[in-house]
């Protein structure tokens, strides 16, 4: 047998050495409301930071998708045509219900446009190509590397009738405009090249740097959104500070004037009849609810008003376990079509707080980290799922010691610690289901690539969030919980990668863990373990367990004993090389020899007869992802 120990404390790693470009957008923007259109000037000053010398540059045009035949329409009418059946129901159509066949039904005033007038590099006019939603720019002379330039451009836009994320006139909130992904925006150049993705469905990347931007629209539209609003003493709407008397200029239309550094991207929304919260995080950023109540609904009001009040609560567990918020505001916005996450700001459709802590932790794993959606979804949605589920309970438990009166509290709570495991229940069975369905891919596989809209979603929320958890189980949580701020502190503002992240994971636990990358990561191979035989020797009880499915694990297997003692036998993982810390030492632990992955059976011994023991039980926190439990638990009757 083997003794194993580990002690985790304070780790300091040296800063990875990965260059990153940068971006300064000035935009100066004119909407007309009664259009739906808007004119813009944006001056870019690009650093190449990067060893290479481009040639050629490219910019994302995003709204070209809401037209007729584009890429998005055509890919979401085809994955129209797939059913499946999720969770007993049959004959679910795989496209995205708020896509559906609608682009094909936009009238010329419905849809979406961007268009280039000029652009220009250090003064000497480019040329360039548009197609669809990309436009390549062919340098008259290549940027050099470590060097800056300066491009200027002329655009025009129409703001598309709400389709997915962006748009005007959401049917369901009423909100006017979801100004996301509204402006030609340069892709990323990173140490794999260009990333000039087109907009089919999914999210986004982009490069980090620093964004003034000046809106003139109607003075009866409130807008917030990403960044901090430099002249509120001349907008008002609830922006300016206590006691000072908003003066706004004469003319039918306003000028708001926002900074936001160090984000990479800015979104805005906009609307005459919205509402607007403000409150104040002790020590910590502004919190901003706009949101409207088209039906004058008091009780939205409320939920509005509780949303506000449950953003101060958690900001501090949010910091505690996943790092420091870097921004000084943060605003929910009642808009989109769901819920949608931006910089220092996110589109939501209603007060659900769950809906709204997910997206404000996007602030952390897409604002901060910032991969790669396209290839790394899971590294983002994933995470912020895995995320959301514990700022979720962390809540209701604070809200329940505030009110200990309310029932309804106390049945969510009770509801939330009994789920297995505890506050990811939702993201393990969401896994289970499309194991079954067979409709499984590799999280390796391209985020526009996926077979089924189903398959993206499941491999993107559920088996991210899974990957935390069960690393936990692999790691111990609080050696996880460690990785996590590790993962922070090195990481954020340099869009890692997978790899990136197991090499933190790496140096904190201080086992190789290179394995479940590949397995979890790289394959749809499944965890499946289970109890084969027991029989006594030499009044020792001995115990064989069965590696069913082709991933290998690490595995806890607890033994209870008719007197009511407990004992839990830990067998690592061959490939780890390494044991993970004592997590209940009020069970007594013993570690064995590591399962090497080639043996399909394990034999280990307990120093008890066998007619002592009354259940076996293969990972009795359920953290470990085995499709099938029913082979787990052994209870014996004597």
């Amino acid at each position: 047998m083997l003794a194993a120990a580990l002690t985790t404390g304070s780790h300091s790693f040296a800063q990875p050495d990965r260059w990153q470009q940068r971006v300064k957008y000035t935009m100066d923007i004119n909407m007309d409301v009664s259009t739906n259109r808007f004119t813009g000037r944006q001056t870019l000053a690009y650093t190449n930071n990067s060893p290479d010398t481009l040639y050629r540059v490219f910019y994302h045009l995003y709204w070209n998708a809401f037209q007729p035949g584009s890429m998005m329409d055509t890919r979401s009418r085809e994955l129209g045509k797939i059913t499946y059946g999720k969770r007993g129901r049959e004959d679910i159509r795989d496209w995205d219900s708020r896509v559906k066949d609608r682009i094909q039904h936009l009238n010329p005033d419905e849809m979406g446009y961007q268009k280039v007038i000029s652009l220009s590099m250090n003064g000497v006019p480019q040329q360039y190509k548009v197609e669809e939603t990309i436009m390549e720019v062919q340098l008259a002379k290549p940027i050099l590397p470590r060097s800056t330039v300066v491009f200027e451009m002329q655009f025009e836009a129409q703001v598309p009738l709400q389709i997915r994320r962006s748009g005007r006139d959401n049917p369901t909130t009423g909100v006017r405009y979801s100004m996301s992904q509204w402006y030609p925006k340069m892709c990323e150049y990173d140490y794999e090249g260009w990333h000039p993705t087109p907009y089919v469905a999914r999210e986004f990347y982009g490069v980090w740097g620093d964004y003034d931007v000046k809106i003139s629209i109607d003075k009866k539209y409130l807008i917030g959104g990403t960044g901090y609003l430099e002249n509120a003493a001349q907008v008002g709407y609830g922006y300016e500070p206590k006691g000072v008397k908003v003066i706004r200029p004469a003319g039918e239309k306003l000028l708001w004037h926002f900074v936001a550094p160090n984000v990479h991207d800015f979104m805005w929304a906009a609307d005459p009849e919205y509402k607007h919260l403000v409150r104040q995080v002790p020590g910590g950023p502004v919190i901003n609810v706009i949101y409207k109540n088209k039906n004058n609904d008091p009780h939205q009001d409320t939920l509005w008003n509780n949303l506000a009040d449950a953003a101060v609560i958690v900001m501090p567990f949010m910091e505690q376990h996943f790092g420091k918020y870097p921004y000084k505001q943060y605003s929910f916005m009642h808009g989109g079509d769901g819920g949608m996450e931006y910089p220092m700001s996110t589109l939501i459709v209603s007060p659900s707080v769950g809906t709204a802590f997910h997206e404000w932790m996007h602030s952390w794993y897409q604002g901060m980290m910032g991969t790669n959606e396209s290839l790394y979804p899971w590294m983002d949605e994933g995470f912020t799922t895995y995320a959301e589920g514990l700022v979720s309970t962390y809540y209701y438990e604070q809200e329940l010691k505030m009110h200990p009166e309310n029932e309804g509290l106390k049945e969510v709570v009770d509801k939330r610690l009994a789920q297995q495991p505890s506050s990811h229940e939702d993201a393990y069975e969401g896994y289970f289901d499309v194991v079954k369905s067979h409709l499984e891919e590799p999280l390796t596989t391209h985020a526009d690539h996926y077979n089924t809209n189903y398959a993206y979603s499941e491999a993107a929320y559920s088996k991210g969030a899974v990957f935390l958890e069960q690393l936990g189980y692999i790691t111990g949580a609080a050696v996880r919980d460690n990785i996590l701020l590790a993962y922070y502190k090195e990481w954020r503002f340099k869009h890692p990668n997978a790899s990136d992240f197991i090499r933190v994971a790496e140096k904190v636990s201080g086992m190789q863990l290179d394995w479940y990358k590949e397995y979890w990561v790289s394959t749809t191979k499944t965890i499946d373990y289970g109890i084969d035989s027991l029989w006594e020797e030499n009044g020792q009880s001995m115990i064989r367990l069965k590696m069913v499915g082709k991933m290998p694990m690490p595995v806890d297997v607890l033994l209870q004993y008719k007197d009511g003692s407990k004992e839990l036998a830990y067998i690592p993982q061959y490939l780890m090389f390494g044991a993970k810390p004592v997590e209940e030492p009020a069970i007594p632990r013993t570690v064995f020899e590591p399962w090497k992955w080639t043996s399909p059976t394990y034999t280990f011994a307990v120093n008890h007869h066998l007619t002592d023991l009354k259940k076996v039980e293969i990972d009795p926190s359920y953290r470990m992802a085995d499709v099938d439990r029913a082979n787990n638990k052994l209870e014996i009757q004597w």
